[in-house]
């Protein structure tokens, strides 16, 4: 199935793509955790990107970052966790193309993974705001855009994870080239696909592409953050923010179907806090060479392995996403 930018000229004019990572990321069966059935299958986003680093971030900022130089703006203003591995991609990607982000940073529990993320940060020429909480955030949003402003011009401004409509075509794409992996036999036609879920745009972006192509694969998303509302609803109404703008920048297709899962069940106490489960996921991982982080992807193989031990998984092999993508 073609990529998002090559379905018509009209699609390609309109929707300005600068190509960050080279794929397909690879694709392979993660048999050491496997316990009887369904097989277990992974996709390793953690490589995709200039130099071999970024993961599911650079995905979405291939379609942000040339509509940020677009509109002509001079600084990206966005917003995450203290060990925000969505900081520091904008920072860096958005550096190499003449564009300064700004980082509101909210509280997370600081851990080994945190403190080094921090250190990137400051590193990486960003304006850090340490606005604490989502409410200070919230209420200092005005001074932040006039802080940040060049002239009349706003600062742009994307939410958390970068998951806006436009962000979320990075994972139509990535769900588009899963369906060619699975044309070409590289991996068995999954039914389902597991994803840690911290802003949305990521599970949004493969139902609405899974839904694109005709392929009856359900996503799961694992939510990891209580400071987003990501549940089954919100993740629908952004996919189908994400087909609309399609449309309106000249596609044609009819209203695909949306086949997603949203669980809050492994998120544990709060943001970035570890849990027992997560803590086992990634030991067992590390049998397979997989290195899975604490506050997303250890989460999300968590919920992927217990259940599949419950046998909540009916419908065939299930594919892992690793988003991680360390530095």
């Amino acid at each position: 199935m073609p990529y998002l930018h090559e379905w018509s000229p009209a699609l390609r004019e309109s929707l300005p793509h600068l190509r960050l990572g080279s794929g397909p990321t690879p694709v392979r069966r993660l048999g050491a955790l496997e316990s009887g059935s369904p097989e277990i299958w992974l996709k390793d986003e953690s490589g995709f990107g200039e130099g071999g680093w970024g993961g599911n971030k650079v995905r979405k900022l291939e379609w942000l970052l040339p509509d940020a130089k677009r509109r002509r703006r001079k600084t990206i203003l966005t917003f995450g966790g203290l060990g925000t591995n969505w900081g520091l991609a904008t920072a860096l990607y958005g550096r190499d193309q003449d564009l300064h982000t700004a980082l509101g940073l909210i509280d997370q529990p600081r851990d080994k993974h945190v403190e080094t993320q921090l250190e990137r940060l400051e590193a990486s020429g960003a304006t850090l705001h340490f606005t604490r909480t989502k409410n200070r955030t919230i209420a200092l949003a005005p001074w932040l855009i006039a802080r940040h402003s060049s002239g009349l011009r706003p600062p742009y401004i994307l939410p958390s994870g970068g998951s806006s409509p436009l962000g979320s075509l990075g994972y139509v794409e990535t769900a588009f080239e899963i369906v060619a992996q699975v044309r070409s036999g590289e991996l068995p036609e999954p039914g389902h696909v597991v994803v840690p879920t911290g802003s949305g745009g990521t599970a949004a972006g493969l139902a609405l592409g899974f839904g694109l192509a005709g392929i009856p694969t359900r996503v799961t998303g694992v939510i990891v953050t209580e400071h987003l509302k990501l549940d089954d609803h919100a993740i629908r109404r952004l996919a189908g923010k994400s087909a609309s703008l399609l449309r309106r920048r000249g596609a044609e297709f009819p209203e695909p179907p949306l086949d997603l899962e949203m669980t809050s069940d492994w998120m544990g106490e709060t943001y970035g806090a570890p849990t027992p489960e997560s803590e086992r996921a990634i030991e067992r991982a590390r049998a397979e060479g997989l290195e899975l982080d604490p506050v997303y992807t250890g989460k999300a193989m968590a919920a992927l392995l217990d259940k599949s031990e419950a046998g909540e998984f009916t419908a065939g092999p299930v594919l892992f996403l690793n988003t991680n993508g360390p530095r």
